[in-house]
């Protein structure tokens, strides 16, 4: 049946094969009300008003994305080239409803770099979603990528733990391999255009800011205090050895994402945290830098999350990839965006198709790898029915 977006609050989404936790795929009738999943059944109610026809489609739980930062490219499509916020992120808001992406963590980075991951751009970016919300489809969330240098921001992060929608908070550290000179020309040469200095400028900004690396190690437990005291779910990003994902184990951090080599992996993983790797190295058949496959990571059990990261279209894509491949049956891939992220976050109402659960879905016909229906909390966020 031909749909709206005001086609209210009570939907009955009937005929098709649904996702069931513990039961895989199967035919079942979903009873929407209220943004939630008010019953799931078997039988399939005769055709009335706000019954959709779901025969030939997948009816499964929205993605939830829990580490993506391609809104940058909406905000700065060209290097030193700004756009209003509220465009920007009105666009990306479309771009994952269309991709099934229902709750999206946007990697948000606080440095101590001017410009576009400058403490002062996170606030200004924060404030415009929260402004720009009534026209926003998708449950916007805020990943705190806190560059462990940018020790004068902690007051600053810590007073956003407050938050209704409580973020996630990540620990970066770019600084330290630019100094030991472990980045490339070509990435210092984008990060002073992100930060809107010429390259010059910006390695006098890294020098400069070298000078503070002893009071590091403390800023980094201060703030990771704060965020246990306000349970705010932790990870840490670019891992570069076992022992440096031990020292985040410590402070509490149980999620790594993208660590930079296998046997940091391995570790991670038989350590039961939790791994994020990105969507977009699944979907290329490797990394677009030079790390770990995420692929040959899922089959050696090292991956646990996959994340749209730099392109929000690769969660599916590669949930579908790796059925395509045997790597992993439907429920396993598709856990690893939408049921496995939503724990990790500590977001128990979403990711599973249940009675209770956020009517947050996606519908895919069979045999293909694109949605045609998104919706969010029972709203119609995305149509081609």
């Amino acid at each position: 049946m031909p749909l709206d977006s005001s086609a209210g609050p009570d939907l009955t989404l009937s005929g098709g094969l649904c996702l069931i936790p513990g039961e895989g795929l199967r035919p079942a009738t979903l009873h929407c009300s209220g943004g939630r999943i008010a019953a799931v059944t078997c039988d399939r109610p005769p055709r009335g008003h706000g019954d959709i026809d779901m025969r030939g489609a997948l009816v499964l739980p929205g993605i939830v994305d829990i580490h993506g930062d391609a809104f940058e490219r909406q905000i700065m499509p060209r290097p030193r080239t700004m756009f209003p916020l509220d465009i920007a992120l009105v666009d990306t808001d479309r771009q994952l409803a269309a991709n099934g992406i229902t709750t999206a963590y946007h990697g948000v980075t606080v440095s101590w770099e001017p410009g576009l991951r400058s403490l002062a751009e996170a606030q200004r970016i924060i404030a415009a979603l929260d402004d720009c919300r009534d026209r926003l489809c998708v449950d916007h969330r805020i990943h705190i990528r806190w560059e462990t240098f940018a020790i004068d921001a902690i007051d600053s992060v810590t007073a956003l733990f407050s938050r209704v929608d409580r973020p996630l908070l990540a620990f970066n550290d770019h600084t330290t391999p630019t100094l030991a000179g472990g980045r490339q020309t070509s990435k210092i040469k984008g990060a002073a255009e992100r930060a809107m200095v010429e390259p010059e400028v910006y390695m006098t900004l890294v020098n400069a800011i070298a000078e503070r690396a002893s009071e590091v190690p403390a800023a980094i437990r201060r703030i990771a205090s704060a965020a246990r005291d306000r349970t705010v779910p932790m990870l840490s990003h670019d891992d570069s050895s076992p022992e440096t994902r031990q020292s985040y184990r410590d402070l509490g951090v149980s999620v790594a994402e993208f660590p930079l080599s296998g046997d940091t992996a391995e570790a991670a993983a038989l350590a039961g945290d939790d791994l994020v790797l990105g969507a977009p190295n699944v979907v290329r058949g490797g990394s677009h830098n030079g790390a770990i496959g995420a692929e040959d990571a899922i089959r050696r059990g090292w991956c646990s999350i996959l994340a749209s990261d730099y392109y929000y279209p690769a969660p599916v894509q590669a949930a579908f990839g790796l059925i395509a491949r045997d790597v992993a049956s439907l429920d396993q891939a598709w856990d690893l965006i939408s049921g496995a992220p939503a724990r990790a976050a500590e977001l128990d109402d979403r990711g599973h198709l249940a009675t209770g659960a956020r009517a947050d879905i996606v519908v895919i016909p069979q045999g293909s790898v694109h949605p045609v229906l998104t919706l969010v909390a029972g709203k119609v966020a995305y149509s081609r029915l």
